[in-house]
């Protein structure tokens, strides 16, 4: 398509034009993607009477998905930005939807964890590959806002998957699970189709970086992962613990999905107006920004004794806080690591969400000495760590909105 052939082009000019077909198609094939990465929980009672697993097995499983789906993310990315391989695109999205929808028609135990970590491997792939790309179909003045579609897409996908998929194993059963990888295939054909693949991911050599495992000299990328870590401490734990919190204070388990559900749909919106709003105020005040706005709201909605529909508002803002803050920590991260931006995208999307994992454990253990209320009100800690943190990061962006207004003077 032209659109897209003006972008492949534009390693050659000085400022390609945005191309919103492409940031579209790149956002539906994230949505996809974090759909089938959510597959596991509604799918895992089934597969736990199929296969007699034991919660030990049960829990190894989601370990297996956890490390491939996330921690693997920045060596994928930094795989990506030494190849510069785009057409790996074109087997993401495919492989994660026919190993994970295959899997509950495992036979054994072995055959499930390989359907598991092939899928996940697939995902970390597809996160810093796409969003690098989006990197490369957006002007810098757009960026930001292109990133929060990205982002959104992802989120509803994952809010979506689990209402999505216990309606077709209660109605369908296990059987058409296999149904759900024909959307993964016609997005594929329209990546093949548009020229998604042919997209030129090499940066001219005039960089300030160089290629390699320069990451490790950048202290403020550093401190970035390590925030955007403690962030994911604490919005894991209460995306975790969430509904067991709320059938402890004796709300039906309906009740904690719908309540889930509210969480997630507020982290979409907040994923969708964080980008926006980098643009605008710079990438360095939108986190910082957020993460003040996560210490309040996580604090009411934990200690307070009673639902209604103002804590019901105060956990939709609050999905909205903590997802706010990830596509200007995605593009701030990226500038810090220009030719590496695949696997400085791993680190955000990736990494950071499966440091926050491991945490979740330890706030698993705490809550098992002092309670799980008071465990998950700890977990605002991290987060008042992770604010200074933040502010002590050298900012030597560019802010798009305002260099634009000093320019039009």
């Amino acid at each position: 398509m032209v659109v897209l052939a003006d972008v492949m082009t534009s390693t050659k000019s000085s400022l390609p034009q945005t191309s919103w077909y492409s940031v579209c198609l790149l956002t539906a094939g994230h949505f996809l993607s974090d759909f089938y990465a959510n597959f596991l929980p509604p799918l895992l009672p089934i597969v736990i009477v199929s296969l007699g697993l034991s919660l030990t097995s049960s829990g190894l499983l989601v370990m297996v998905y956890s490390m491939t789906s996330n921690i693997v993310q920045p060596l994928c990315g930094y795989l990506v930005d030494k190849s510069g391989y785009a057409w790996i695109i074109l087997f993401t999205i495919p492989v994660s939807a026919i190993f994970i929808c295959f899997s509950g028609l495992s036979p054994n135990l072995m055959l499930l964890y390989l359907c598991v970590a092939l899928s996940g491997l697939a995902s970390s792939f597809f996160h810093p590959l796409a969003s690098s790309l989006i990197g490369k179909v957006t002007t810098p003045a757009k960026k930001g806002l292109a990133m929060s579609i990205f982002i959104g897409g992802g989120n509803f996908g994952f809010a979506l998957a689990p209402a999505v998929i216990a309606f077709c194993l209660v109605n369908y059963g296990v059987a058409s699970l296999p149904w759900m990888i024909i959307p993964g295939a016609v997005l594929t054909a329209a990546y093949f189709f548009a020229g998604t693949h042919r997209i030129n991911l090499v940066k001219p050599s005039s960089t300030s970086s160089k290629p390699g495992y320069e990451w490790y000299k950048s202290i403020n990328l550093i401190k970035l992962n390590l925030v955007m870590a403690l962030r994911s401490w604490a919005q894991v734990s209460l995306l975790t613990f969430l509904p067991v919190f709320l059938t402890t204070k004796g709300y039906s388990a309906l009740f904690a999905g719908n309540m889930l559900t509210l969480f997630l749909i507020g982290g979409a919106l907040g994923g969708f107006a964080g980008g926006y709003v980098g643009d605008k105020l710079g990438h360095k005040n939108c986190v910082i920004g957020s993460l003040l706005l996560c210490v309040p709201l996580l604090y009411i909605f934990l200690a307070s004794t009673s639902l209604s529909w103002i804590t019901w508002l105060i956990l939709c803002v609050g999905g909205a806080a903590f997802q706010s803050s990830l596509p200007s920590s995605i593009v701030w991260a990226q500038e810090m690591l220009p030719d590496n931006a695949a696997m400085a995208s791993g680190m955000m999307l990736g990494l950071a969400f499966g440091l926050g994992g491991a945490g979740t454990a330890l706030t698993g253990m705490i809550a098992d000495s002092i309670g799980l209320t008071a465990a998950l009100l700890w977990t605002i800690l991290p987060v008042s760590i992770a604010i200074p943190i933040a502010y002590t990061i050298t900012s030597h962006e560019v802010i798009p909105a305002i260099q634009a207004r000093q320019n039009n003077k």
